[in-house]
């Protein structure tokens, strides 16, 4: 029991500190300043995790240079032509009708997994020990 309250208050805690972020984020004017710099940041954080730990990383591991460097390439155009077909949409709805974006909808549906996965770790974390789970 004692296991099931302190996995449930973390990830409560980690959630409000999501929201929190959210609420100072939506303000307008900082909205509008901010993304750029946020995006560009989150950008080159993933650039950079991936060219300067993930493929030196897969280069050492892998006997093969030619293989490491065509799944790099096919995994770049898959997730560009994935994002081009979830971008592409034809409707035949007229303007003044309210439709959901498809990149909304991809966003809630990736934002659930990640919430799912992350509280299944917080709570095997806790169940391992209290120090891990903190």
């Amino acid at each position: 029991m004692q296991v099931w309250t302190y996995t449930l208050a973390s990830v409560f805690a980690v959630s409000l500190i999501s929201f929190l972020g959210i609420v100072f984020l939506f303000s307008k004017n900082f909205f509008k300043k901010a993304s750029l710099f946020l995006v560009s940041f989150a950008v080159g954080a993933l650039f950079g995790d991936a060219f300067i730990h993930l493929l030196p990383e897969s280069f050492e591991q892998m006997s093969s240079k030619i293989t490491v460097s065509l799944l790099a390439t096919v995994g770049i155009l898959s997730f560009f032509i994935l994002e081009k077909f979830v971008r592409w949409r034809h409707c035949h709805i007229s303007e003044s009708a309210k439709h959901v974006h498809p990149v909304v909808t991809m966003n809630f549906v990736g934002d659930a997994i990640h919430n799912l996965i992350d509280g299944m770790l917080i709570g095997a974390s806790f169940l391992v020990s209290f120090p891990i789970g903190i």
